[in-house]
């Protein structure tokens, strides 16, 4: 049996993979390991506390039920925050003064799927060796509370409230005269995003508001940008901002209706946080896949790029670890770490529009400081994805890259999850891009068998 946490908590198909008794076991065994819930009902201190929150999709229903039952039987007490995005969960297991958070979503995923994510005191994503730790310890024997050392649940609907005013704090000025159209899914965002979009002082239009617990990600979103970009131009709007089903990532339409990715959003946001002497470090976290376009904008603004490994945990362990405050990647998953702990579509977005606001420059304009490279992605299956390295692919890839020169350059990266290397190419043209990919992808085929 593999590892059951993946990059991003525990996922599957719900009532298939992600059963109610799973997510039960799994809550006992975090309630042990984060809130050390069997010393608490030994010493009788005051009981460990968790937040839960989930984003609409119907199974979430039963796994909250099923997660609260097993933190309370743990002698957990549990605040229901109800549906809220994961960063709104994260900001206030911190807020609230909890031992850890919950939260059900598996993102931008469709509907049938879910996800169980922990989090640590303090609001922050799981090491791996906690994680671990949570899972050799599912289905232990442990001594069960009784009577008053049960945990006990209340509702905790209101706190969203909590969330917003500390997204508003962080701004600066207002979004008066902004017109934007808003994409929230039919996922988590959907109260919370246009409130406080409104509160800012922005003209609203949501789409994609109206979840009914199966249509999460079903058309909308950040996976599907294009009724985002039709509302905008049909509208005459200034730009629209869309989040995935659990918002944590967050990606932009200009009044054009031109997509504005991840590594220019933070592009923005690095070039004005630089100017204002806001850039911690004078750098900017991204990782492999961002495009070259971002890292020769950056440079051209005076700012340094450090590389990480692809996943928004390994941006935000070489933030902390290097003093910084903003990183990200390019699907839009953008980490501000003076106001987060984790990835934060709403607050991405927020600060997007503020610098719009206060520059009094079109989201166009802005972006247009980047220039995309053209990239090509080969995946190419059923290889020996450990072959990766092998002396001829080493070879072709040097090659490959004296011919790019300093316009382009070559990635190949074995899948996390499948028999898969991937070949990443980036080039002056879309032709050459295409060519060197291929080449790259043909002695990955005839190499790494």
């Amino acid at each position: 049996m593999g590892r059951l946490f993946g990059t991003d908590g525990v996922r599957g198909v719900a009532g298939r993979d992600l059963t109610a008794e799973l997510a039960m076991d799994l809550s006992v065994a975090a309630a042990h390991v984060l809130g050390d819930a069997g010393a608490f009902a030994a010493t009788g201190l005051k009981r460990p506390v968790a937040v839960v929150g989930r984003d609409p999709r119907a199974s979430g229903e039963f796994l909250e039920a099923a997660v609260v039952a097993g933190l309370a039987s743990s002698g957990v007490d549990v605040l229901r925050l109800g549906v809220l995005p994961t960063p709104a969960v994260a900001h206030l297991t911190a807020a609230l003064g909890a031992d850890l958070g919950v939260m059900l979503s598996a993102s931008h995923n469709a509907a049938p799927d879910n996800g169980i994510k922990f989090l640590a005191r303090g609001g922050f994503k799981l090491s791996d060796a906690v994680e671990d730790e949570i899972e050799r310890r599912l289905g232990e024997e442990w001594n069960r509370p009784v009577g008053s050392a049960v945990g006990r649940v209340r509702d905790a609907y209101g706190e969203a409230d909590r969330y917003i005013s500390h997204l508003l704090t962080t701004m600066e000025g207002s979004l008066d005269g902004l017109n934007v159209v808003v994409d929230c899914a039919h996922g988590a965002a959907h109260m919370v995003a246009p409130e406080a979009l409104v509160r800012a002082g922005a003209r609203v239009e949501a789409i994609g508001a109206r979840p009914d617990g199966l249509n999460i990600n079903n058309g909308y979103g950040s996976t599907h940008l294009d009724k985002l970009q039709q509302v905008v131009v049909s509208r005459g709007a200034d730009l629209g901002v869309a989040y995935d089903g659990d918002a944590d990532r967050c990606l932009a339409v200009d009044h054009t209706g031109a997509i504005v990715d991840g590594d220019r959003i933070m592009a923005v946001l690095a070039r004005a946080m630089h100017t204002e002497g806001k850039l911690a470090g004078g750098t900017v976290v991204a990782t492999v896949m961002s495009n070259l376009g971002f890292k020769l904008a950056m440079r051209e603004a005076g700012i340094n790029v450090v590389e990480t490994a692809v996943g928004d945990r390994y941006v935000l362990e070489r933030m902390k670890s290097g003093g910084f405050n903003l990183g990200g990647e390019q699907s839009g998953h953008v980490i501000m770490l003076d106001h987060a702990t984790t990835g934060d579509g709403l607050l991405t977005s927020l600060h997007l529009l503020s610098v719009v606001a206060r520059s009094g420059r079109s989201l166009r304009e802005l972006a247009s400081a980047m220039t995309a490279l053209p990239q090509i992605l080969i995946n190419v299956k059923d290889v020996d994805k450990g072959k990766a390295s092998v002396p001829e692919l080493a070879a072709a890839v040097a090659a490959a890259e004296a011919e790019l020169g300093e316009t382009g350059r070559v990635l190949i990266r074995p899948s996390g999850t499948e028999p898969m290397i991937r070949v990443m190419v980036e080039a002056s043209s879309e032709d050459q891009a295409s060519q060197v990919a291929g080449r790259l992808a043909d002695v990955v085929r005839t190499s790494c068998v």
